[in-house]
């Protein structure tokens, strides 16, 4: 059972939300920055990164400035609260992909126990951060995503919405045509939570630490004597797993000089069936197809029976094949996440990026993979483990400063 509540989100009027709503901070170059602070004064970039706070490292004076800037839009009602508790039905169109979904704040209790379900492990030093940012700033502008199982009557009532006036409707620049309606009737309040309560478990595509920040700001307000409080629940967009859209997520690795490309060939073929693909570009077909560019030239990778676990949930993931006999015994990369030898490149950004990668000398090889299934990410999850990093990039990816969950 899962406990899902509408709430009073603060969030733009209609005439200002295309111009507040930004992508992640981090997907921003510092010359991107400069260009939202210098020409978009509703750019939601000034609160989350404010002036005052650039050059800060993360801390309470960082976060202080953050709050701060925070109350001053609320003032000058660049943000308002909602009125009512509400659910928020969210679109996005991009690339023909449509996604529709439904904003909503989800128990942490859910979380802990195991029904909002991970797939990946999370960095204790970035939780503790991202818990003392919500403790301090008192908001949630990010929301996690989380998948369901869909459900019929949910889809009957998104889509009687879908015919209504949107409160949101804009293009943003990177051509992704965005709407969200409020959702506050209490018969279709009652609809929404009573469909959740019947999904024996979520499934976490992205947020991994802000899921498990929440847990921890949720741990401190009940030791603090406040377990009632809105620390309890985080926000999430939530989508039916048939919408979801799972790009590859590929390898670039770098050479030290010490193997020549034959060299390289030679060893991979104690593990792998080989086939050159030459100036054709391969991308893979289906399950345990890896594509390789080296010295110009694709290979296609099929590696051999009895080198993997088909019965193992991650030992059977083409990530995993490739970290254990390529990246590790070949090139000695044992840690993706330490290692400055290997890069990712998720597979939105074209074969062609990875090309253009190994031509330039940047890196010696670059490998493709064939994208993991939600089902693969549900059977990892439900074993209670998790996937080597960078194993999915998942759309749809939300923007910040269309609703925010207040903490305090």
């Amino acid at each position: 059972m899962i406990s899902l509540k509408p709430f009073r989100a603060f969030r733009p009027p209609r005439d200002k939300a295309y111009l507040v709503a930004t992508r992640s901070y981090v997907s921003y170059s510092e010359d991107e920055l400069d260009d939202k602070l210098n020409n978009n004064p509703f750019s939601f970039m000034h609160v989350i990164n404010p002036r005052e706070g650039r050059g800060l490292k993360p801390g309470p004076e960082k976060y202080q400035h953050v709050k701060d800037r925070f109350a001053e839009w609320c003032e000058d009602e660049i943000f308002f609260q909602e009125k009512e508790d509400s659910y928020y039905l969210y679109s996005q169109l991009k690339d023909g992909n449509e996604y529709i979904g439904i904003i909503a704040a989800v128990s942490v209790e859910d979380y802990i126990q195991g029904r909002v379900k991970k797939h990946e492990n999370t960095l204790v030093a970035r939780e503790e951060m991202f818990t003392d940012y919500l403790e301090q700033t008192g908001f949630n502008a990010e929301p996690v995503l989380l998948i369901y199982h869909d459900d019929f009557q949910l889809n009957q009532l998104f889509a009687r919405y879908i015919e209504q006036r949107a409160e949101y409707e804009f293009t943003s620049t990177d051509k992704v045509y965005h709407r969200l309606w409020p959702i506050n009737k209490s018969s279709d309040i009652e609809l929404i939570t009573a469909s959740f309560a019947k999904q024996e478990a979520l499934y976490i595509a992205d947020g991994h630490h802000r899921s498990a920040s929440s847990a921890r700001l949720a741990d401190r307000a009940a030791k603090s004597g406040n377990p009632e409080s809105s620390a309890q629940y985080f926000m999430a967009f939530l989508i039916g797993e048939e919408q979801m859209k799972i790009y590859d997520f590929n390898r670039l690795v770098k050479g030290d000089g010490s193997k020549k490309p034959q060299q390289i060939l030679s060893e991979l073929e104690q593990g792998f069936n080989i086939e050159p693909k030459h100036q054709e570009t391969f991308r893979p077909q289906k399950l345990h197809e890896i594509g390789m560019y080296l010295e110009g030239e694709w290979f296609k990778l099929s590696p051999k029976m009895g080198s993997f676990d088909p019965s193992d949930p991650v030992g059977h993931l083409d990530a995993e094949i490739l970290s254990r006999n390529i990246l590790d015994p070949v090139f000695g990369i044992r840690d993706l996440k330490s290692d400055n030898r290997v890069d990712f490149a998720p597979g939105t950004l074209g074969l062609d990026f990875l090309e253009r990668k190994v031509n330039s000398g940047e890196f010696q090889v670059a490998f493709c993979l064939f994208p993991v299934s939600v089902e693969q990410i549900k059977q990892v999850s439900d074993e209670g483990k998790t996937m080597p990093p960078k194993s999915t990039y998942i759309e749809p990816k939300l923007r910040s400063g269309l609703t925010i969950y207040p903490i305090d």
